[in-house]
């Protein structure tokens, strides 16, 4: 039986992936992702939330609260590993994106309290910057994390983690809101493989047992993660890419690491 943690791409529309907060069962993040066809356009209002897209791969022609962005876009693959092109999109405006070549577009939403414009938020600003140890080592693309003052509630940045490897690891959770010791963030991973038909591996769990949900992700699926700890890993053979969002009552992330790798994080730093 399928985890309800775990969303596969919809077939026959646009807009393969469409997770609200209701659909969730949570109050935050938003997660949509367009696979378009170049002349294909995808277009929203964002209402009382602000958004963050992403041109995952391809490029597009992005407008958005009155202003023409022109073409956005720059690399084929997430694979490729270079920064992406990124729009912040504030809450009670429009936006509208033609793609001018096949582009899959992310758009990564959070309430609005309207403390932001619109913007470009990559790729300048943003740097791949290696994370962990050994087979724990991972690569970041951080785009809109609480060190850029870029967001009311959004966090957002891409993963990318070596076949053989582990990542969002050792295990930690932030699910609760006891500022500065934890945050509460809802968070959403959006997955991709290299070769497509591989696949990887993501566990939710929580320390009492209460929630522990372990799933084979393949490339495109989405992963919710409403609470507890949700390490992920590549097969050798496999590269992973996830981009990440996440999005709570305070835009800061601090973590609380499972009990039985604390040692790990003491260890390595």
């Amino acid at each position: 039986m399928t985890s309800p943690l775990l969303r596969h791409p919809q077939s026959g529309t646009p807009k393969v992936h469409d997770i609200t907060p209701r659909d969730a069962g949570w109050r935050y993040v938003g997660f949509g992702l367009y696979d378009l066809q170049p002349g294909q356009d995808a277009a929203e209002a964002t209402g009382g939330h602000e958004a963050i897209l992403v041109l995952v791969e391809g490029k597009a022609r992005i407008s958005a609260a009155g202003q023409d962005f022109g073409e956005m876009g720059e690399r084929m693959s997430p694979f490729e590993r270079t920064p992406p092109h990124c729009l912040y999109v504030p809450g009670g405006a429009d936006w509208r994106a033609v793609a001018t070549t096949p582009c899959k577009l992310a758009v990564c939403t959070a309430p609005a309290t309207g403390g932001h414009a619109a913007q470009r938020l990559g790729p300048e600003g943003i740097e791949l910057t290696p994370r962990g140890k050994g087979a724990n080592t991972r690569y970041i693309n951080n785009i809109a994390m609480e060190g850029r003052d870029v967001a009311d509630h959004l966090l957002v940045t891409e993963v990318f983690t070596p076949a053989g490897n582990w990542s969002s690891y050792p295990s930690h959770r932030h699910d609760e809101d006891d500022f500065p010791r934890i945050t509460y963030l809802e968070e959403t991973y959006y997955h991709r493989l290299n070769p497509s038909d591989g696949f990887g591996l993501q566990r939710v769990y929580t320390d009492d047992g209460d929630l522990d949900e372990a799933m084979a992700v393949r490339d495109g699926d989405v992963v919710l993660v409403p609470r507890g700890h949700h390490p992920c890993g590549a097969p050798y053979g496999f590269e992973m890419y996830y981009l990440n969002v996440m999005a709570g009552p305070l835009r800061k992330w601090r973590f609380v690491p499972a009990p039985e790798v604390e040692w790990i994080m003491q260890r390595d730093g």
